[in-house]
């Protein structure tokens, strides 16, 4: 089964989240099947706090992938924020 979730990255005390395509066999920052996007949970200034390419997002959700309750949140949320999503 195909699952979009986040696979973390960054530093200790500094996470920084990547939006993935992944098997759910695979480890949570192991393999994956393409990126969609990226979280930035201690953004500050001018740095973007979350970005997801809405295209590739519907296409995976289209051919049978689910989201992560925490992506399905971000997505929400990103939807409610910017009517025009941005891409990445």
């Amino acid at each position: 089964m195909v699952v979009i979730r986040l696979a973390r990255g960054g530093a200790k005390k500094r996470p920084f989240y990547n939006i993935v395509v992944a098997d759910s066999r695979c480890r949570r920052d192991g393999r994956f099947i393409e990126r969609v996007g990226f979280y930035n949970p201690v953004a500050s200034g001018a740095a973007q706090l979350l970005s997801i390419n809405t295209e590739r997002l519907a296409y995976w959700k289209q051919n049978g992938a689910t989201l992560s309750p925490t992506v399905a949140r971000l997505v929400k949320q990103n939807a409610k924020s910017s009517p025009a999503a941005t891409a990445v």
